[in-house]
């Protein structure tokens, strides 16, 4: 009955995703079945080949270039197929870039430079692409599911933080959490608490958890300050509390303690009422007073790192969390919500090694854009299989139960799964060949579009 029940809501997705294809939808869900079968994708052409993709590969480029879907739709679609088990849990939310990068494309619109950890240009770890910001759901159980309910390119004009904002706030619209915790959503270094605090506002009841660097400052509430307060204007700004200097750290609000089987003791401590200094250009506006940002600033410490990484000595974990107004932390979820944040770069691996999704030399973004939603699209069918597949397994390979076939065991049986759930799209329909480029017709140098550099 459970297989049933699982292959009933694996039919009904892809009915739904269908629906929300418009002009080539038949040849663009035919890409996807074959993105969900194919072992490796070195370039979009080689899916052609697939059994499932029953279209010639000009018709997958034309489904590329000239193909329509409502990514608002998707976006309804993805909310509603939450992680197995954890309808019922604290609804956690992992949200991240990855760059796909593109140095070489001079011919693609919209490129900006963007950090990269592995390639480098001119001796520095930045290249040329395009960036995609992703918002996945979150499991506390140890595998490397997530469940991407947005992904939205970052114009190289725009401020990554803005973008997460407004993803937030339109997941908030579209999945009301009423009668149950405020969602949570995770971010790692390089993002600004300031600044997503103040993008969120006036948005529904939601927690943010934020990574800072260790040498980061801030300040208590003005009327804590021993200094007198009736000499010049009044403060705005109370006692200082150095990241990296014990000596300033007043006494937590919040303690929490526990033993972890990974990383030991495990000790976090909470100071509520803080707030950062804001610079000029991050307030709203070049007069008045500055902004002031208050939230609770908390410290991780553990014993040791799990096993793999206790080479290297355990840092000192500095998060920001900011919430609705009478909600405390819970300590005992920040740190390990923010430990599970990791799962998102399972996901963005799993996607570029095995779905091939920065492999395409695509030219136009909005063609890059239609191949990430069919990415997402198949790793969601994947995930939603993983009930009523047969474990292929080789065998070197460790013996798991159903529930806990990790995405490339899954893949490597979902061929069966599609044929019995069979496909919403249309057959092909025979039209002839096609006359091609008239003769002596020349398309072209093609326009060159330098890489854009955000302006300070």
């Amino acid at each position: 009955m459970e297989t049933l029940d699982t292959l009933h809501a694996f039919r009904s997705f892809r009915d739904s995703f269908y629906e929300c294809l418009d002009r080539r939808a038949d040849a663009l869900f035919d890409l996807t079945d074959a993105l969900l079968t194919a072992e490796v994708v070195p370039s979009p052409v080689h899916l052609s080949l697939q059994v499932s993709h029953r279209r010639g590969w000009g018709s997958l480029y034309a489904a590329l270039a000239h193909g329509a879907m409502d990514p608002e739709a998707l976006r309804d679609l993805l909310a509603r197929v939450p992680l197995a088990g954890a309808e019922d849990e604290q609804p956690v939310y992992a949200v991240d870039v990855s760059v796909w990068p593109r140095c070489d494309a001079e011919s693609s619109p919209e490129r900006g430079f963007y950090y990269h950890p592995s390639r480098h240009s001119s001796g520095q770890p930045i290249v040329a692409g395009w960036a995609y910001q992703f918002v996945a759901q979150l499991n506390f159980v140890r595998e490397s599911w997530t469940a991407p309910v947005d992904v939205a390119r970052v114009h190289p004009s725009r401020d990554a933080n803005e973008v997460a904002a407004e993803q937030i706030k339109a997941l908030l619209g579209r999945s009301p959490e009423e009668g149950k915790t405020a969602p949570m959503f995770v971010f790692d270094a390089g993002y600004d608490p300031v600044k997503l605090q103040q993008g969120l506002e006036g948005s529904g009841p939601c927690q943010i958890l934020v990574r800072l660097r260790a040498g980061r400052g801030f300040y208590g509430d003005p009327s804590l300050s021993e200094l007198p307060a009736n000499i010049g204007r009044p403060r705005r700004h109370g006692p200082k509390m150095k990241c990296n200097d014990p000596s300033t750290w007043p006494e937590p609000d919040h303690e929490y303690a526990c033993e972890d089987a990974g990383y030991g003791n495990v000790r976090v401590r909470a100071w509520s009422g803080l707030h950062p200094k804001v610079a000029s250009h991050e307030g709203r506006g070049s007069r008045g007073p500055l902004p002031i940002v208050v939230g609770t600033l908390v410290l991780v410490q553990v014993a040791r790192l799990p096993r793999g990484e206790r080479r290297r000595e355990p840092r000192a974990l500095w998060l920001w969390w900011a919430g609705p107004e009478g909600i405390a932390p819970e300590l005992g979820l920040l740190w390990r919500a923010y430990v599970r944040r990791f799962d998102v770069e399972h996901t963005f691996r799993f996607l570029k090694q095995a779905f091939g999704w920065t492999s395409p030399r695509l030219r136009h973004p909005e063609q890059a854009d239609r191949w990430t939603w069919l990415i997402l699209a198949a790793y969601t069918q994947l995930r939603l299989a993983r009930g009523c597949v047969l474990d292929l397994r080789l065998p070197w390979e460790r013996r798991y139960e159903a529930s806990r076939l990790t995405p490339t065991r899954v893949r490597r049986g979902v061929l069966g799964v599609l044929v019995e759930a069979g496909t919403p799209a249309k057959p092909p329909k025979p039209c002839g060949r096609s006359p091609g480029r008239p003769k002596g017709r020349l398309s072209g140098r093609a326009k060159r579009y330098p890489a854009l550099k955000k302006s300070a």
